[in-house]
């Protein structure tokens, strides 16, 4: 099978010839950027950039000696912008390493070590503190109250991190012909690989709500203020609908999957009740998912992390096509249970090695262990592609990432 072939198989619950295996096709696959110049330095590659395209997480795109060496089968398409060097600069990371900020990005950093980043009204939108690892949000656009109306929406939406520091190929949306230019662009990287391609489109609807109200706020609205809440998320809807209507439109002939994002658990259990799932997001996820769906030959992927046992049928009934990170380490995540209750209906895009405490606190032989056994659980059949529960942060050493790659390569 081609990459393509593998990816696609897995995803429609056909045995591929091995294991499909993703790093960087998301930013919530992939390596950060101190991570990934550890692993260099290990592997003696001497040459090349890390390039930080999300730099809200501080997260890289793999080179391609990198996507060789492992057999990754699938690539984000946003890696076909800012393909000059003029587009990157250098700049040093909380270890000392070198790696690459996309030329529009350009915080500033305090005496104290601190980076901060202000928009172009001087608003303070985010900060990475002296030593840490990536941005924290700053600025919530309705942290004190619901708007009167949205008239302001888009405006007040530009203002928060993740949609002022898009990664690409988003960072470019605002240029002339961008989704004429997308599909030339995506057309030819198909030309080019015959790897699975990745579209990231968020269209986030809890997630935005706490964007722009904060986290505490939020959570009490879905139970104190559920109207405000139903008001906002069908506002965001209307933005989303427009969004998907134009990458369909471009690239949905072309592309293999499209991500969406919203973190709906947390370690201990889910955000809110399955009941409120169901009256306040289902019926929106429902619609993201018809409309791709109806409208493309793409596979809708969501990245939700943490605990969402509970509500893994509604997602499936909502239409979601893949799931990840499959957080394993949160409660009710049994990688035997998802498997054996859900895995005839829905694709685990991760669970492949835990990163909380066995890839970064192990020994390489646990990890190869751990892995092996992750794998032997959720590849049998199809709906699996094999991914770290999200990205591989700082702190793995380079010697555990060797073992988990040569856990899925022996698997294979």
């Amino acid at each position: 099978m081609t990459s393509r072939e593998r990816v696609m198989a897995a995803v429609s619950h056909k045995q591929p010839d091995y294991v499909p295996l993703d790093l960087g096709a998301t930013p919530s696959s992939g390596i950060s950027a101190i991570a990934y110049n550890r692993l260099k330095k290990h592997l003696g590659m001497t040459g090349g950039h890390t390039k930080i395209y999300d730099v809200v997480q501080q997260v890289v795109y793999p080179e391609q000696e990198i996507l060789d060496r492992f057999g990754v089968d699938v690539i984000d398409i946003g890696r076909v912008f800012n393909d000059r060097p003029e587009d990157w600069y250098d700049v040093e990371l909380a270890d000392g390493s070198i790696g690459q900020y996309p030329s529009w990005f350009h915080p500033q950093k305090q005496e104290n070590g601190d980076w901060l980043v202000y928009d172009s009204e001087n608003t303070l939108i985010a900060k990475m503190p002296v030593g840490a690892t990536f941005f924290d949000q700053t600025y919530f656009p309705y942290l004190d109250d619901y708007p009167d109306d949205y008239s302001d929406l888009d405006h007040q939406m530009g203002k928060v991190l993740w949609s002022a520091l898009v990664h690409s190929p988003w960072d470019h949306a605002g240029d002339e012909n961008f989704y004429q230019t997308l599909r030339q662009k995506v057309l030819a990287l198909r030309e080019q690989t015959d790897k699975a391609l990745m579209i990231t489109c968020g269209c986030n609807l809890f997630e935005w709500g706490t964007f722009l109200r904060r986290m505490d706020n939020f959570l009490m609205d879905i139970y104190a203020d559920p109207e405000h809440v139903q008001e906002l998320v069908e506002q965001l809807m209307m933005r989303h609908l427009a969004t998907l209507e134009k990458v369909c439109a471009s690239v949905g002939d072309i592309v293999d999957i499209l991500r969406f994002g919203d973190d709906l658990g947390m370690d201990t259990g889910m955000f809110m009740s399955q009941e409120k799932y169901r009256e306040l997001f289902k019926p929106y996820h429902t619609k993201l998912n018809e409309y791709v769906h109806k409208h493309s030959n793409m596979k809708t992927f969501l990245h939700s992390c943490g605990s969402i046992y509970p509500i893994i049928g509604d997602l499936i009934d909502a239409g979601y096509d893949i799931l990840n990170p499959v957080q394993t380490t949160a409660r009710q995540m049994d990688p035997e249970t998802l498997k054996r209750e859900f895995g005839k209906d829905i694709t685990f895009w991760g669970g492949g090695c835990n990163t909380r405490t066995v890839l970064n606190r192990s020994t390489p032989e646990e990890v190869y262990t751990y892995t092996r056994r992750m794998i032997d659980i959720f590849a049998p059949d199809g709906g699996f592609v094999f991914n770290q529960e999200h990205n591989i942060m700082p702190d793995v050493p380079p010697e555990n990432i060797l073992a988990m790659y040569r856990a899925v390569a022996d698997a294979r």
